[in-house]
């Protein structure tokens, strides 16, 4: 293969990573301003990183200024949703928690998929 053809096509599949990226960007911020306004020097995200996996991070400086943060993936399996904190291990989600995460998912999808269907 010659070199245009190989420096053409790393052109366009980094073009197509980068919207990937702007999209998951967009999508997170419009998932972290589904429950309410985020306070003053706080970031909120929650988004659907793939088929399989849900994050939900939020950031935050405490009282001392120190900077905060708490980043939660859920993934999706056959068997069930597990959750890990902080890449601190799985864990099993309580009966309270995957409710809530379903009604995450489903205002979610209300806010998101809309932006796709957008005619012009």
């Amino acid at each position: 293969m010659g070199f245009l053809p190989r420096v053409f096509r790393n052109d366009v599949s980094q073009q197509q990573a980068e919207a990937h990226r702007n999209l998951i960007r967009r999508e997170a911020k419009i998932g972290g301003e589904l429950f309410g306004p985020i306070p003053e020097g706080h970031q909120r995200e929650f988004f659907c990183l793939d088929e399989h996996t849900w994050v939900w991070h939020e950031g935050w400086f405490d009282a001392q200024g120190k900077q905060q943060s708490v980043t939660t993936r859920y993934e999706v399996r056959p068997t069930g949703v597990l959750k890990i904190q902080n890449n601190r291990g799985y864990q099993s989600l309580s009966y309270e928690e995957a409710v809530n995460l379903y009604r995450a998912v489903d205002l979610y999808e209300k806010k998101v998929s809309p932006l796709y269907w957008q005619t012009a």
